[in-house]
């Protein structure tokens, strides 16, 4: 596989979909808004080609209301995994309404989830609006601790570096001082 992925988007996993119904639920009445990344089938222990939906990316600063949810411009990630978005419509509308439409440039599948989220009240949409079947595949998603800090993890890391400072540079603190 090279820089840039064309793999086939295979489908979203199951535990990701429930995610966003509950986030949506949880939401309502404002609309829900984040930005859906995928992983290779074959890291999911899946043997066929091609990508599954796994996490679902919320900006800071998104601001959401009961007709639209939007995320600045600047704050959309630039993310290799990236393959589309994911909205509410507390309305329980399922077809993207033309502001929908002008946010659908970016990624493959943008999907619309619908009060009263239950397992069938979403859509998923190609770029044009067009629905899309996605299929939803019971999988196990990769633990990520990546922000799962401990005080023994801080303590192990701790232990595990050397501490090569003089005492001006203690005595200054720093950026990471607090980490002392």
């Amino acid at each position: 596989m090279g820089l840039f992925r064309s793999e086939e988007l295979l489908g979203i996993a199951a535990e990701t979909l429930d995610f966003i119904l509950s986030a949506s639920e949880q939401t309502h009445p404002n609309e829900y808004m984040g930005f859906l990344r995928a992983e290779s089938a074959s890291k999911l222990g899946l043997d066929r080609d091609g990508r599954v939906i796994t996490d679902i990316l919320v900006i800071p600063g998104t601001e959401s209301g009961p007709t639209s949810a939007s995320v600045k411009e600047m704050m959309r990630p630039n993310d290799i995994n990236s393959v589309g978005s994911v909205h509410s419509h507390p309305n329980g509308v399922l077809r993207p309404s033309d502001a929908d439409l002008k946010t659908f440039t970016s990624g493959t599948v943008h999907i619309i989830v619908g009060a009263p989220y239950g397992r069938t009240d979403w859509q998923a949409f190609d770029n044009q609006g067009e629905p899309t079947d996605l299929e939803v595949i019971d999988v196990a998603l990769p633990d990520d601790d990546f922000f799962e800090l401990t005080q023994e993890g801080l303590e192990d890391e701790h232990l595990e570096q050397p501490r090569e400072q003089s005492e001006d540079t203690e005595k200054k603190g720093g950026l990471f001082s607090w980490f002392r």
